[in-house]
């Protein structure tokens, strides 16, 4: 594409599923031509709940080079993928807290006009993924943004099941990534890189 699209993935992962996720789709995004930044958001939790589970700890030490998400980046972005586990069936706190440092962008209407587009990991089967994923599409009705769902779009998602964005079941922490879940993710990705594409274009001519 000769304009390439601005990509920032931002995502919360406290064991390292939703963060496997933010990969695939950069991964994915990039191969379609855009341009991307992965950024985690700031970890909110103490220091002692964090030590006190072995994978969270883990994944945080892995993930310390990952830059952390600001405000820049969803300006940058023409297109933004949010990343969350889900929180008795809602956005994780992290991950709520940097939307809710978006309200200076929000009141000069920066972050209207843009593509958004959501993916949720669950530790149980129904635990939460399209609850998670319409509280989160909430926030994207504030700020005026157009919301790019999968749907039904692909063969893939009658396999993962979930029009609302990818979604994975971790089965507290004993469900890998799998190719149902890569595919979907890749499928999103995609479908975010040509809608977004367009729509640039089309504000541009």
């Amino acid at each position: 594409m000769s304009t390439p699209v601005k990509l920032a993935v931002i995502y919360y992962s406290s064991t390292g599923f939703s963060a496997e996720i933010a990969k695939e789709i950069a991964d994915t995004a990039e191969k379609a031509g855009a341009e991307v930044r992965v950024r985690k958001v700031a970890e909110l939790a103490p220091a002692e709940a964090i030590a006190s589970n072995e994978a969270w700890a883990a994944h945080v030490a892995a993930s310390a080079d990952i830059a952390e998400a600001t405000a820049d980046d969803i300006e940058w972005a023409d297109a933004v993928v949010f990343g969350t586990p889900t929180r008795f069936g809602n956005v994780a706190s992290q991950l709520k807290q940097f939307l809710d440092t978006l309200g200076g962008l929000w009141a000069q209407g920066r972050l209207a006009d843009k593509v958004y587009s959501g993916f949720v990991t669950t530790a149980t089967q129904h635990g939460g993924q399209e609850s998670t994923l319409l509280a989160l599409y909430n926030s994207i009705h504030h700020f005026g943004g157009l919301i790019v769902s999968p749907g039904y779009t692909d063969a893939v998602k009658f396999a993962d099941g979930n029009p609302y964005g990818t979604s994975h079941v971790d089965a507290q922490g004993n469900n890998p990534i799998n190719d149902t879940t890569r595919d979907a993710a890749r499928h999103q990705a995609q479908r975010v890189v040509r809608i977004a594409a367009a729509l640039k274009a089309g504000l541009s001519a």
